[in-house]
């Protein structure tokens, strides 16, 4: 069995059992190439496709998603709790599943999530492998140059980040292993399960699971002497203050951005402020067409 279809049918564990069987009956085209199944209540299990979504059978029920709950956490949602009310949960193998419906809200925040009404399954696709090219290349002179990852949505950067923290905290012909700290805010690079990642981050790799980048980043300063700071999605100027705290350390940075190239990074204010402070040298864009992905490394512009 190829690797994409046995992911399929372990992210498909998580289903209720009759939506597990409709998606197991799906032909091998389907398994290669899902990237998410969808339930919403009231509307067909769906199966996300890279071009767009198809309906597989009958209706999800609200109970099916409360089940869905049950499974993803082994039945112990106690333990999930705090990512649960941020609208997701991590499960064992490294599937994520995204939730909907009603915010249990106080003193405005999010306390938990009731009467669910829509769910996302992610079917991980780890491709280690990918990272081994590109990270000699956000070198210079032996030393790793801070660097952005850029593609739109769903061009690939998060399982980019994933190998080439990998990459960086394994080493490789002619550089050494780095201590790299990952703040991993939406738990979706390592999907840490009980303390424990389950995507492979290399073995010099420490996992804060589940903090936002503008707290982790220093946590990480503070606590775990860092050489390398991942984190994904740049996305706040509280965020973008940290890094710069970061970079003044000394330390490395390894982020990713919405954005196809540079050229759009000039295009909003956020990120012409970090241009501007010449906090990242290298950006890899990431292209997607009918071949594949491709990564190409540019120098930033000044």
């Amino acid at each position: 069995m190829k690797e994409e279809e046995r992911r399929y049918e372990e992210a498909a564990r998580v289903l209720p059992g009759r939506l597990r069987e409709q998606a197991l009956a799906q032909p091998p085209e389907v398994r290669q190439m899902a990237e998410e199944f969808r339930l919403r209540a009231g509307q067909p299990l769906a199966v996300l496709l890279p071009e767009g979504e198809r309906s597989l059978g009958a209706a999800v029920t609200p109970e099916d998603l409360e089940t869905l709950c049950d499974l993803a956490t082994d039945y112990s949602r106690y333990a999930a709790e705090e990512t649960l009310r941020e609208g997701y949960l991590s499960v064992r193998g490294g599937f994520r599943v995204g939730l909907c419906g009603t915010a249990v809200m106080k003193d405005g925040e999010s306390t938990a999530l009731r009467d669910l009404s829509s769910a996302a399954v992610r079917i991980a696709r780890e491709q280690r492998g990918i990272g081994e090219a590109v990270a000699p290349r956000l070198f210079r002179d032996g030393r790793y140059q801070n660097t952005l990852l850029l593609s739109p949505p769903g061009g690939g950067k998060t399982t980019l980040l994933r190998d080439l923290v990998r990459c960086l905290s394994s080493g490789g012909t002619g550089r050494p292993g780095l201590r790299v700290s990952l703040i991993d805010e939406r738990g979706e690079v390592a999907v840490m399960v009980r303390g424990r990642p389950q995507m492979d981050v290399g073995p010099r790799t420490d996992v804060l699971d589940a903090c936002p980048k503008a707290l982790g980043i220093p946590m990480a300063l503070r606590a775990m002497n860092p050489q390398v700071i991942a984190v994904d999605e740049i996305t706040a100027e509280a965020d973008l203050r940290a890094a710069m705290q970061a970079a003044g350390c000394g330390v490395g940075l390894l982020a990713t951005i919405h954005a196809a190239d540079a050229a759009e990074l000039t295009q909003r204010p956020l990120y012409r402020q970090l241009l501007a402070e010449k906090v990242f040298r290298l950006a890899v864009r990431i292209r997607r067409d009918e071949a594949g992905r491709t990564y190409e490394v540019e120098e930033l512009p000044w």
